[in-house]
């Protein structure tokens, strides 16, 4: 069993606290404006994601667009989440085939994926044990959908090319089954927040295209501090994404005045 890291920091650990948190984040004003019910019977035309994984008080509102606009489309049988690894430990890809006990309870990984996978993507506990990215995601699926399944994968690898190979062993995993691509990121970290939008923008402007060399390639190229750009290519590459929309973006500067601000994206891919 893989427990909490940032339970009482990024989201309460409480279960009414965290449920209010999360409603509050659908509600506000830089959120979708509402608590969206889930559709069972949606198109599921949505095949893929990005989304922030920052504490809720400051990237929720963000992150509630995505989720709100899945639950309306209906949630897949499994999410195959994928994060930047922050902490650099473990192998430089690696998945966990631990079950991540939440506040909300256990939400399983799809033992069926994973088999199929096999030794491609080594499994490591310590790779995911202090990881951030994959868990800040699983409150708002577990609020919709408890249960629903994860492959939960951490990239300190974040090349092109190793986008591409775990783009094809996952889609070559998946296939037959019902899944989201979810890429875990943030935008630019600590810089005023007018720089933040126009870097962001960039690189965003890019993924909207499906342009997934060019989304590396924008971040190199302008120094973009964007935590998670090899997730976000591997999701764009796996899920077979024919077009993309921006749904919101935000600054952790919408919660509270900062001089120096981390930006938020919510896009969806079908």
């Amino acid at each position: 069993m893989r427990y909490p890291a940032v339970a009482g920091s990024f989201y309460p650990k409480n279960i009414d606290d965290l449920k209010s948190e999360i409603e509050n984040s659908f509600k506000s004003k830089f959120g979708p404006g509402y608590i969206p019910a889930l559709d069972p019977k949606g198109p599921r035309a949505i095949k893929a994601a990005v989304n922030p994984h920052a504490g809720y008080f400051y990237s929720g509102p963000v992150a509630a667009h995505t989720f709100a606009a899945m639950a309306k489309d209906g949630f897949p049988e499994t999410f195959v989440i994928l994060g930047p690894n922050h902490h650099a430990l473990g192998p430089l890809v690696a998945t966990t085939d631990q079950d991540f006990l939440m506040p909300m309870g256990k939400v399983e990984v799809d033992t069926e994926i994973l088999d199929r996978i096999g030794s491609a993507v080594p499994k490591s506990h310590d790779a995911h044990r202090l990881e951030h990215s994959i868990e800040v995601q699983l409150p708002f699926i577990q609020y919709f959908c408890p249960e629903a399944k994860i492959v939960p994968i951490v990239m300190i690898d974040q090349t092109y090319e190793t986008a591409i190979n775990l783009a094809e062993i996952l889609s070559d995993a998946c296939r037959g089954k019902d899944v989201v691509f979810l890429a875990s990121s943030d935008f630019s970290h600590y810089v005023p927040p007018d720089v933040a939008e126009a870097q962001d923008r960039k690189v965003i402007d890019r993924i909207l295209s499906m342009n997934v060399p060019e989304v590396i390639d924008t971040v190199q190229r302008y120094k973009i501090t964007m935590c998670g750009y090899g997730p976000v290519m591997t999701a764009m590459l796996a899920s077979g994404s024919q077009s993309a929309g921006l749904l919101a973006y935000g600054t952790s500067g919408d919660a509270c005045e900062m001089k120096d601000v981390v930006g938020y994206a919510s896009i969806i891919m079908t």
